[in-house]
């Protein structure tokens, strides 16, 4: 099945899209009079609300992973990759008639998103969890959902399976940081949807037993290190290694 048809599969040729969670920040940086905004953490939402085709949606969709403006050429070719150039760009022209007006416009052979997109959020709140800054509940709570979960075009795989490692590494370094800082509750929030996003990910419940620890949670922490240590013997018949165990040293696992 190529991309495009497998985009189609199981959606409405018209459907209402909602934004999932609040946003903060633009895509582009581009000066835009409207109050567009749009998610594509978690799933595909617009605010204001807007009846989308299916071609509309992988449009702003496209957009949004891409960064906010990208050429006409090089985008209808990704969306429609098993197309020839004419037909595909046919395609693209047909998407963006389709959509409201405003949300994309030309710029000369390139098309700009005039919307904010939570994911170029996502990117700076992982930057400084990645550079040590301790983050607030609702940052971590900005990196707790996947990108596009269920879509499946080839455009779009690569930059989940990027952003994911993104997410999950900020997350650990955040429940760290947090933990250093003593802010223990959302430590522990941030290490959860680490080891949650990567149920193998030992370094990440190293970091969240050290969270529980450091709160005195002895029991909690028992529970991650024996969660894990199932996981990890089921799937790859090993033992978790000495700097996890290290941690539980005096403590009935």
């Amino acid at each position: 099945m190529g991309s495009s048809a497998r985009a189609m599969a199981g959606v409405d040729m018209q459907s209402a899209v909602t934004p999932s969670t609040a946003l903060t920040t633009g895509s582009t940086g581009t000066p835009f009079m409207a109050s567009r905004r749009m998610t594509v953490l978690g799933g595909l939402g617009v605010d204001p609300p807007a009846r989308l085709s299916v071609p509309g949606r992988r449009a702003l969709a496209y957009l949004a992973v891409a960064g906010g403006t990208v050429g006409r050429g090089l985008m209808s070719a990704q969306l429609w990759p098993d197309l020839s150039d004419a037909q595909a760009r046919a395609n693209l022209r047909r998407a963006l008639w389709q959509l409201p007006k405003g949300w994309i416009v030309p710029s000369g052979e390139e098309l700009v998103l005039e919307a904010e997109v939570d994911l170029a959020e996502a990117h700076r709140v992982g930057r400084r969890a990645l550079e040590g800054s301790r983050l607030s509940l609702p940052e971590v709570e900005l990196l707790s959902r996947d990108l596009l979960p269920g879509w499946y075009d080839e455009w779009v795989l690569a930059e989940q399976d990027a952003y994911r490692l993104l997410r999950v590494q900020s997350l650990e370094m955040a429940c760290r940081s947090l933990t250093t800082a003593g802010d223990l509750a959302v430590a522990a929030q941030a290490g959860m949807l680490a080891v949650t996003a990567e149920p193998l990910r030992e370094s990440a419940v190293v970091a969240l037993v050290d969270a529980h620890l450091a709160a005195g949670n002895r029991y909690e922490a028992v529970c991650q290190y024996r969660a894990f240590a199932g996981r990890l013997q089921v799937e790859l018949g090993l033992d978790p290694g000495v700097a996890l165990m290290s941690r539980l040293e005096g403590i009935p696992r």
